[in-house]
């Protein structure tokens, strides 16, 4: 009886995102476990992402069911004591200076043999650029060029480079403009990846926290890194980067936006993939930035992100035979719901991908923004 009451609760939820339960059409959930009904509606997100890893369901197109279920605004509906709890830890933590190496072991050192099979040929873990791309590498390749483009590099200018990944952006620019810099991430394997991706160029990779970071430079530029910062630390963020410019530098922030103001993450995606994260609102950025930035440019191609998740979903599909000899098959199923929810997520518009450009004092006679 409580199993049934349960699956009806449920699909009344589901109505409303024109999903049902063991329906016919793509987009319907299969369910396999009846513990399914409970553990969605007692916990939210985090009960249908963990029952979907234990194989309790299953939807032939994941992403398209997952979009209607966030075009529907149902995560808005369902509220548990998970999300209170993930909400109270955020605010709890966030000030730590310890914790942002905690993504670096928990996400980005899980292996490079994954990233390098999910990611192509750039080894780029950020939105690409398709507005004339035929693949991924060549939409990566244009992203990074756009971001060069966006900074006026030029030979001769030392940038730095706030969460450089495996070094690729920054081989990019010292390799095509004839810069030099320095690229700071908390991921060891990503530094030791990046040091010999960049061997023989004039750049510096740093296993470091970017605030022990000193000294000026001509540009600086963040791709993909300020989602792990923390509302609570985002002042503190744009005073560090307001400190390693001159009055005539230019910043390039890099990040995935919210269309609202949260103080945590989702707490199945805090748990799994990214710990100690959050989506900024346009609203949070600005407040941060006051009396330290003039905002020169600000662009939104968040739809490119949809079609970036899809090839990296693609790819990690068709290497799986391989890497299913380190990876078992509950990690698989893991990462295939994280991709599947980001491409639903910014296929809805919740989120957005923002390029914003800035400079110290405003720069003279304006800036012309490259597309």
């Amino acid at each position: 009886m409580a199993t049934h009451i349960s699956r009806e609760r449920l699909q009344r939820l589901l109505d409303a995102a024109d999903v049902r339960l063991n329906g016919s059409r793509a987009w319907d959930i299969h369910v396999h476990d009846e513990s399914f009904f409970h553990r969605v509606l007692a916990h939210g997100s985090l009960g249908l992402g963990e029952s979907y890893m234990d194989g309790s369901w299953d939807a032939a197109e994941l992403d398209s069911m997952l979009f209607r279920l966030l075009d529907a605004r149902l995560d808005r509906r369902v509220r548990t004591l998970d999300d209170y709890w993930f909400a109270a830890r955020a605010r709890l933590f966030n000030l730590s200076k310890r914790r942002p190496f905690e993504i670096g072991w928990r996400h980005y050192d899980l292996g490079n043999d994954l990233y390098r099979a999910m990611l192509g040929q750039r080894l780029v873990y950020s939105c690409a650029y398709w507005r004339q791309a035929r693949d991924l590498d060549e939409a990566q390749d244009h992203k990074l060029d756009l971001v060069c483009r966006k900074l006026g590099l030029a030979p001769g200018m030392q940038i730095l480079d706030i969460g450089c990944g495996w070094g690729e952006a920054l081989r990019f620019a010292a390799a095509r403009y004839g810069v030099s810099g320095v690229g700071v991430t908390v991921s060891e394997q990503q530094a030791s990846f990046a040091h010999e991706h960049c061997r023989g160029l004039p750049i510096d990779i740093r296993l470091q926290d970017y605030r022990e970071v000193t000294g000026r430079f001509d540009r600086v530029f963040s791709i993909g890194m300020f989602e792990h910062v923390g509302v609570a630390n985002y002042r503190r963020f744009f005073e560090f980067a307001r400190a390693r410019l001159g009055d005539d530098g230019l910043f390039l922030l890099h990040t995935i936006g919210s269309d609202e103001s949260v103080h945590s993450m989702d707490p199945w995606i805090g748990k799994y993939i990214f710990p100690n994260s959050m989506l900024p609102s346009a609203a949070q950025i600005t407040v941060a930035l006051e009396d330290l930035f003039v905002i020169e440019d600000w662009h939104n191609f968040g739809t490119d992100y949809d079609r970036t998740l899809t090839a990296w979903r693609d790819n990690v599909e068709s290497a799986w035979q391989a890497l299913g000899e380190r990876y078992d098959e509950r990690f698989h199923r893991m990462w295939r719901y994280y991709l599947s929810t980001s491409m639903a997520t910014f296929r809805a518009r919740r989120s957005q991908l923002w390029q914003i450009v800035l400079s110290p004092r405003g720069l003279r006679g304006g800036y012309v923004a490259p597309r």
